[in-house]
């Protein structure tokens, strides 16, 4: 005869268990030097934005000063920061607290 004990769930401890980070975020500031056209180029191209896409974050920096346009690890968002330096564009990275 069998007998049918109930089966214990491995249970992670209360010191064990793991938060996972809050993503990071490129944000694009807007500038008086870049045009608008450029800055929708970059999106598309370097991020591979539909046309609409990028002109709807584009339209964001040039009206509200900023737009978040990448979120992910910490290390994947300073290489999009780095990226749009090296395409002239002023960027910044940080913790999305959302």
């Amino acid at each position: 005869m069998t007998s049918t004990a109930p089966v214990e769930l491995d249970q992670p401890d209360a010191d064990t268990v793991v938060r996972t980070e809050n993503p990071w975020v490129t944000i694009v500031w807007n500038d008086p030097v870049n045009l608008m056209s450029y800055v929708t180029y970059v999106f598309k191209s370097y991020f591979g934005y539909t046309d609409e896409k990028a002109t709807e974050l584009m339209m964001a920096v040039h009206h509200e000063g900023r737009a978040v346009v990448s979120s992910g690890s910490r290390e994947e968002m300073e290489r999009h920061v780095q990226a749009m330096h090296e395409y002239g564009l002023w960027a910044t990275l940080q913790r999305d607290d959302a």
